[in-house]
């Protein structure tokens, strides 16, 4: 396979991807900012490395030179994405990454055009949630043609790593985000609680602002979409507490500080704690005259379904002999259930009224 490169190797999602990748016999160049730390890792697994940072444009061709893709794994997104995406679309360099911040989605969907100009794909979120949030919705718009309102919902156990820490941090100074009419809207932060109907027992959820807000409309066209996370309700209380305090948050000074002590403080799960927890994702989808469909997906611990698909995509995406540029969901590019392809994944169906559409 061609030589292609895992960027922020030495993170914790990047490092488990590129261990992952070799168990597979894949050979990825390896890349960050730090060489010490990124050396480091490519000789232990015998592979080629680069170094260069996100802040010179230049670096960013140089390091991307000869790549034909890039599995970007080097967070906040909101920060590092753009810069990764203008070398690609220099380069000539697929991106994906493992993003699930709604700016980023829209900042790569927005560039469409640019990308099937220098012809290749660019794929915010190949990781959890979205490619079992995306797929679900998919499916469930594959039963249910002429849905209106899509509602989506998880459970992750195992704890966060940082770069998801920092990601929900950043979410949290920018309020909410619902879909209504197509529209993206801003809200309050828990905006909506509801219980949330898993096979294995309610759980508490609220709404979040995540991607699959934003990934959902395109992969399915539903105008109306609401994500949730499954919490205590005392989380979603003390969320909602929060509103009257990010403007305080987001100041920078204080953010910077924040940042500084979840890149300390949280490791992320190790491989005991990944390999006892696992994640459920629900979605409901329903149309004007009342009909629903409902799903649950079962899934390994979210950062295992992250390695096992951000590779198995990478590989996919190199092994196709033609492939057609531009934005994409994983569910546009693979299939809507490209999700019950991956390892430990089960999903089953409730359909509420038998006059329900069958599967398209």
């Amino acid at each position: 396979m061609s030589e292609w490169m895992i960027y922020g190797a030495n993170g914790y999602t990047g490092e488990l991807c590129a261990r992952e990748a070799v168990e597979r016999g894949l050979r990825p160049v390896l890349a960050g900012r730090r060489e010490e730390a990124v050396a480091g890792l490519a000789s232990e697994l015998g592979l080629e490395f680069r170094v260069f940072a996100l802040d010179d444009a230049d670096a960013v061709r140089r390091g991307l030179d000869g790549m034909p893709l890039v599995l970007h794994c080097a967070g906040p997104f909101s920060a590092t994405s753009r810069p990764m995406v203008d070398g690609c679309l220099a380069t000539g360099t697929h991106y994906l990454d493992i993003t699930g911040e709604i700016s980023v989605y829209q900042a790569c969907h927005e560039r469409e055009e640019e990308a099937r100009a220098a012809g290749v794909i660019l794929m915010p979120g190949v990781g959890f949630d979205i490619v079992p949030t995306d797929c679900l919705s998919a499916m469930l718009k594959q039963r249910l043609p002429d849905a209106s309102e899509l509602t989506l919902a998880f459970e992750a156990g195992g704890g966060p790593s940082p770069g998801t820490a920092k990601t929900s941090f950043e979410g949290l100074t920018q309020g909410g985000k619902i879909r209504r009419g197509g529209r993206l809207e801003s809200v309050p932060l828990a905006f909506r609680t509801r219980d949330i109907p898993f096979a294995e027992g309610p759980r508490h959820g609220m709404t979040i602002p995540w991607g699959d807000v934003y990934t959902a409309y395109v992969s399915t066209g539903i105008p109306d979409v609401e994500v949730y996370l499954a919490v205590p309700p005392r989380v979603a209380t003390r969320i909602r507490r929060m509103n009257k305090l990010r403007w305080l948050l987001a100041l920078p000074p204080l953010k910077k500080a924040i940042m500084r002590r979840i890149e300390r403080k949280t490791p992320g799960p190790d491989d005991d704690k990944r390999a006892s927890t696992v994640s459920r994702v629900w979605g409901e989808v329903r149309n004007k005259s009342g009909q629903s469909v409902s799903a649950e997906l079962h899934t390994p611990n979210g950062y295992d379904l992250t390695v096992d698909a951000s590779v198995s995509i990478a590989a996919e995406v190199l092994g196709r002999e033609a492939i057609e540029p531009g934005y994409f969901t994983p569910s546009l590019l693979l299939g809507a259930d490209y999700v019950t392809h991956l390892k430990d994944v089960s999903v089953s169906f409730n359909q509420s009224h038998q006059d329900a559409c069958p599967p398209g």
